[in-house]
Protein backbone atom coordinates (compact mmCIF):
# COMPACT_ATOMS: atom_id res chain seq x y z
CA UNK A 1 0.00 0.00 0.00
CA UNK A 2 1.58 3.24 -1.15
CA UNK A 3 1.27 6.34 0.98
CA UNK A 4 0.41 9.42 -1.03
CA UNK A 5 1.38 13.05 -0.46
CA UNK A 6 -1.85 13.98 1.29
CA UNK A 7 -1.50 11.15 3.82
CA UNK A 8 2.10 12.10 4.65
CA UNK A 9 1.17 15.77 5.07
CA UNK A 10 -1.81 14.86 7.26
CA UNK A 11 0.35 12.59 9.42
CA UNK A 12 3.04 15.25 9.78
CA UNK A 13 0.41 17.92 10.52
CA UNK A 14 -1.06 15.78 13.30
CA UNK A 15 2.10 14.51 14.96
CA UNK A 16 4.28 17.63 14.77
CA UNK A 17 2.52 19.60 17.54
CA UNK A 18 2.59 16.57 19.85
CA UNK A 19 6.18 15.55 19.31
CA UNK A 20 7.74 19.00 19.21
CA UNK A 21 6.93 19.70 22.89
CA UNK A 22 9.38 17.18 24.43
CA UNK A 23 12.06 18.24 21.94
CA UNK A 24 11.65 21.93 22.80
CA UNK A 25 11.59 21.22 26.55
CA UNK A 26 14.76 19.16 26.33
CA UNK A 27 16.58 21.71 24.18
CA UNK A 28 15.60 24.75 26.22
CA UNK A 29 16.19 23.20 29.63
CA UNK A 30 19.62 21.88 28.59
CA UNK A 31 20.68 25.19 27.07
CA UNK A 32 19.39 27.27 29.97
CA UNK A 33 21.09 24.99 32.49
CA UNK A 34 24.37 25.38 30.62
CA UNK A 35 23.97 29.16 30.86
CA UNK A 36 23.53 28.83 34.65
CA UNK A 37 26.77 26.81 34.78
CA UNK A 38 28.59 29.57 32.90
CA UNK A 39 27.14 32.20 35.24
CA UNK A 40 28.07 30.18 38.35
CA UNK A 41 24.48 29.85 39.60
CA UNK A 42 24.07 26.15 38.94
CA UNK A 43 22.75 25.26 42.40
CA UNK A 44 19.77 27.61 42.05
CA UNK A 45 18.57 25.98 38.86
CA UNK A 46 18.73 22.23 39.48
CA UNK A 47 15.04 22.06 38.57
CA UNK A 48 16.13 22.62 34.95
CA UNK A 49 18.04 19.33 35.09
CA UNK A 50 14.92 17.57 36.31
CA UNK A 51 12.91 18.92 33.38
CA UNK A 52 15.75 18.05 31.02
CA UNK A 53 15.71 14.44 32.24
CA UNK A 54 11.92 14.16 31.97
CA UNK A 55 10.88 14.54 35.59
CA UNK A 56 7.77 16.69 35.81
CA UNK A 57 6.81 16.69 39.49
CA UNK A 58 5.02 13.44 40.25
CA UNK A 59 5.30 12.36 36.60
CA UNK A 60 8.69 10.60 36.36
CA UNK A 61 9.52 9.85 32.72
CA UNK A 62 13.32 9.71 32.99
CA UNK A 63 13.43 6.06 31.88
CA UNK A 64 11.44 6.55 28.65
CA UNK A 65 12.05 10.26 27.96
CA UNK A 66 15.14 9.72 25.78
CA UNK A 67 13.19 7.21 23.70
CA UNK A 68 10.29 9.65 23.35
CA UNK A 69 12.69 12.31 22.06
CA UNK A 70 14.40 9.86 19.71
CA UNK A 71 11.07 8.68 18.33
CA UNK A 72 9.95 12.29 17.90
CA UNK A 73 13.06 13.24 15.93
CA UNK A 74 12.80 10.16 13.72
CA UNK A 75 9.08 10.63 13.02
CA UNK A 76 9.36 14.33 12.25
CA UNK A 77 12.49 13.84 10.15
CA UNK A 78 10.95 10.88 8.31
CA UNK A 79 7.71 12.61 7.41
CA UNK A 80 9.48 15.90 6.69
CA UNK A 81 12.06 14.32 4.37
CA UNK A 82 9.35 12.30 2.64
CA UNK A 83 7.34 15.48 1.97
CA UNK A 84 10.49 17.26 0.79
CA UNK A 85 11.35 14.45 -1.63
CA UNK A 86 7.81 14.47 -3.03
CA UNK A 87 7.83 18.17 -3.90
CA UNK A 88 8.11 18.84 -7.61
CA UNK A 89 11.41 20.30 -8.76
CA UNK A 90 11.50 23.59 -10.64
CA UNK A 91 13.07 23.61 -14.05
CA UNK A 92 16.12 25.78 -14.50
CA UNK A 93 16.16 28.29 -17.30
Amino acid sequence: MAINKAQIRRLHYRIAPLWVLPLVLTSLSGSLYHVTILMGTRADFLWLVEIHKGNFGPLRLEIIYPFINTFAVLMLAGTGITMWLQTPRRKRL
